[in-house]
């Protein structure tokens, strides 16, 4: 469909096709210089004390994470109610059991560290966090003691929040580990990739092992003459990131604060284009040392209000919208396993939200037109 206001669009120009060209014609096309530049720029950009490891998606950086911890079956681990599937997939994949925390309001869409802790058994072994739509959990600090309480690994899935900091510390370096999602329709976007960052050499050893079979030694290695064959030392896994999406992350890194505030700037006037209305938009009240990466413009329209009624007067005006998301109870994988009694407010958000476009290169004019179209039938 040709849409005039799209949900997402790539801040793209000709340095992205440079940055393609230039691995062209380096001749090496995977796990390289570029990966390895990529990620020490990463790194510096969250600030130090963490290490980073460039793979081939979020949800390969969240399925490392858990294997490094050692989660297996019989173990749980506490995941939001508001969440992506994968955050749910990959604890499966490891055998263990994926726990539903709920949101902390209608306003705060994030899980905090008492939904968290009711959650908690002797089967316990890590938490999951989402900082959800870029907002940073707020309660991350509270979440952290209390995962150290009950030695419990904390997994930051950051998919929605690169640059997203709280205290001056960024989102992604709280935890033990901080997964990073490159998707296209994300701040950083390269097409599929992500970044998993750990706060221990230990740990980083472990990641960067497995993202490659769990072999001693690279191609490049034995490319450039310094290893003529390599052992495996653990079982491991085909998670690499190549060096075309490694050499458009680093384009994609050096935009993202202007992006990031461009989003920012986008959603205030949202916000206020939608603050005469009944429509609801979360995380009002934010707290000052917190910045957001705004990664996504989610709003919950009211009671009496039909949301397919709203997408479709959208989708005619040419307005694309999405859901964040759909619940784990309506997925035929997990509705034996999972019930709205498990989050009632996360059940009170998910049949009434629905998300607007945002992206940085989006023109006051066309927020403008979305908030126009959706008064028409709100």
């Amino acid at each position: 469909m040709d849409w005039s206001v799209q949900l997402f669009e790539l801040n793209y120009d000709h340095l992205e096709s440079d940055a393609v060209g230039s691995v062209l014609d380096s001749r090496w096309l995977t796990l390289g210089d570029e990966t390895k530049s990529f990620e020490g720029e990463f790194s510096r950009f969250l600030g130090g004390g963490v290490s980073s490891v460039a793979v081939s998606s979020c949800t390969a950086a969240l399925h490392m994470s858990l294997v490094a911890a050692g989660i297996g079956p019989g173990d749980e681990v506490i995941i939001p109610a508001l969440t992506f599937v994968a955050d749910a997939n990959v604890v499966r994949m490891v055998g263990a059991s994926p726990i539903l925390a709920d949101v902390t309001s209608l306003d705060d869409w994030n899980v905090c560290s008492k939904t968290i802790a009711a959650c908690i058994t002797d089967r316990t072994k890590a938490v999951i966090v989402v900082h959800f739509a870029g907002y940073p959990i707020e309660d991350i600090t509270n979440i952290k003691e209390l995962c150290s309480e009950n030695s419990l690994v904390l997994i930051e899935d950051v998919a929605h929040a690169p640059g997203a900091s709280i205290d001056g510390k960024m989102c992604g370096t709280f935890g033990d580990f901080g997964c990073f999602s490159f998707f296209s329709n994300k701040n950083l976007s390269i097409g599929e990739g992500g970044m998993v960052v750990a706060n221990t050499d230990a740990n980083t050893r472990t990641l960067a092992s497995l993202r490659s079979h769990g072999m001693t030694s690279l191609t490049l290695d034995r490319h450039r003459g310094r290893a003529m064959s390599y052992d495996v030392a653990r079982a491991g896994l085909n998670y690499r990131i190549d060096e075309i999406r490694a050499a458009l992350g680093r384009v994609q890194l050096a935009k993202l604060v202007n992006g990031n505030m461009a989003r920012m700037s986008l959603t205030t006037r949202y916000r206020d284009n939608l603050s005469d209305t009944s429509i609801m938009i979360p995380f009002s009240s934010m707290n000052e040392a917190s910045i957001s990466a705004y990664h996504i413009m989610p709003v919950l329209l009211p009671k009496n209000v039909e949301r397919t009624a709203v997408i479709r007067h959208l989708k005619e005006a040419g307005i694309q919208t999405s859901i964040h998301y759909p619940p784990f109870w309506s997925f035929t994988a997990f509705g034996e396993s999972c019930s709205p009694a498990q989050a009632p407010r996360t059940e009170a958000i998910v049949s009434r939200e629905l998300t607007l476009p945002l992206f940085p290169t989006m023109t006051e004019r066309q927020v403008d037109l979305v908030c126009e179209k959706i008064k028409e039938v709100v």
